[in-house]
């Protein structure tokens, strides 16, 4: 039992060191961090964007919607057995 609580205790201070080890190399790296709302606005110009202007569908037209699919699965599935 002692060797269980052993190694329970050597694995969280193994996690311990590499959490501190992995916050420690982190800071060094980034010592002058980049300001993220200029790097947003040099790529903003490039960006393209979709718009999309279509009405929700009622709740009739989804069930219409799910039956329809429901049966071009089927249909496909029957074709392709064949």
């Amino acid at each position: 039992m002692n060797v269980l609580k052993n190694f329970e205790a050597l694995f969280v201070v193994t996690l311990g060191l590499a959490c501190a080890a992995n916050y420690a190399l982190d800071s060094t790296a980034t010592a002058a961090p980049t300001p993220v709302a200029a790097a947003a606005t040099a790529a903003a110009p490039n960006m393209q964007v979709v718009v999309v202007s279509a009405k929700r569908m009622s709740a009739a037209e989804k069930q219409q919607s799910l039956i329809d699919e429901r049966a071009a699965i089927a249909s496909n599935a029957t074709t392709s057995k064949i």
